[in-house]
């Protein structure tokens, strides 16, 4: 099991002038970090490569798909989708620099795209067709991609565990798996063991989030019942702490985050990972 918080906590763009960051986040004994990837700088990322290396520090990446659909991958049109594929194989290039395990996220459908009726069959064929080419993309550098389940006022395209599941197994290759995000599941299961445990065999990512998006364990997610179910599966992957805070106005706005959730971030990070591992202990 190897423990990672996402950096989107700072920014929604990593550059050096957040390396900082990452050597508080080493010296707290983190695993590793997730880079959110919403561009394609790869000569950010072997700098950022470098210091990873020098801290001793693994990586994953949060990624989606642009919100303004322009490379939607269940759009009827064969150019979007096919402009899908080419962003999906950017992030890939990004990941393969970064040495990133796992690109995890909702990549299946624009973030906050709601259209006012539940997704087609055309739709779902569509997003298969292309997700089983972007997973042909990962064979050479070996990274997982993790699909995300949002809950249901940011998509109506996959919102539980279960679709994603289904989903991951009718793309059906060895490098797509599914990722279980605490936030979004606290809203949509109506049983959080259950749910996790039918999708055991495709989790390949966890994202640790409180219901309020603050500290991991000031909330009211049952975390007891996550780590139970972690344990019994035998997952030894990433456990990565998703919060948000209001430092950055335009990430706040994003994130709908409007008020303080945790005097720091230094607090949240420190707090978090020891929670993290006194879950771990006791499950």
């Amino acid at each position: 099991m190897k423990i990672g918080l996402n950096l989107l906590l700072w920014d929604g763009t990593i550059t050096e002038k957040h390396v900082a960051v990452l050597e508080e986040l080493a010296a707290l004994g983190y695993d590793g970090v997730e880079f959110p990837i919403f561009s394609f700088d790869r000569n950010v990322a072997k700098k950022l490569r470098t210091h990873l290396d020098r801290l001793k520090l693994k990586c994953t990446i949060t990624s989606c798909v642009p919100q303004d659909g322009s490379a939607n991958p269940i759009s009827e049109d064969k150019k979007i989708r096919q402009a899908a594929l080419n962003h999906m194989k950017k992030t890939i290039g990004i990941a393969e620099i970064l040495g990133a395990e796992v690109i995890a996220g909702p990549f299946t459908s624009p973030v906050g795209r709601l259209v006012g009726r539940p997704r087609t069959d055309e739709e779902w064929k569509w997003g298969v067709e292309v997700m089983q080419k972007v997973a042909k993309a990962t064979e050479n550098s070996g990274v997982l991609l993790a699909l995300e389940a949002l809950n249901r006022f940011e998509t109506y395209f996959i919102n539980t565990a279960a679709d994603a599941c289904k989903f991951a197994e009718e793309v059906n290759h060895p490098n797509f798996g599914i990722m279980w995000d605490t936030f979004h599941a606290n809203i949509e299961e109506k049983n959080i063991q259950k749910a996790m445990m039918a999708v055991a065999h495709k989790i390949v990512h966890v994202h640790i989030s409180e219901n309020h998006r603050g500290i991991p364990g000031a909330g009211h997610i049952r975390f007891g019942d996550v780590f139970n179910c972690l344990k019994k599966m035998k997952y030894d992957r990433w456990l990565t702490i998703e919060a948000f805070g209001s430092a950055l106005p335009e990430l706040a706005a994003a994130t709908c985050i409007w008020r303080e959730l945790f005097p720091s971030s230094h607090d949240l990070a420190e707090k978090g990972l020891q929670f993290i591992k006194k879950q771990w202990e006791k499950g």
